[in-house]
């Protein structure tokens, strides 16, 4: 597996910060985010299950930018 990096959360350290890759081979968008809280995860699990090989986590906002171009590069990748 190849991950292309596109960013981390600017505002947190560089050792604990949510971050966005693409997978090269498949373009599957790779995600580290803030575990989800018993609150949040609580209202997720209204639409549906959460599989214990599946996690909710929070992305902060200001990542939108690096997410919306790892998604461009996602969609071109699978466009070849």
């Amino acid at each position: 597996m190849a991950l292309e990096f596109f960013g981390m959360d600017p505002d947190t350290d560089t050792d604990h910060c949510p971050s966005v890759w693409v997978d090269a081979e498949n373009a599957d968008l790779v995600l580290q985010g803030w575990k989800a809280d018993d609150q949040t995860e609580a209202e997720c699990l209204q639409t549906g299950s959460i599989p214990d090989y599946e996690a909710v986590i929070r992305i902060p906002a200001r990542m939108v930018p690096m997410i919306r171009e790892a998604c461009d590069a996602a969609e071109r990748a699978q466009l070849r």
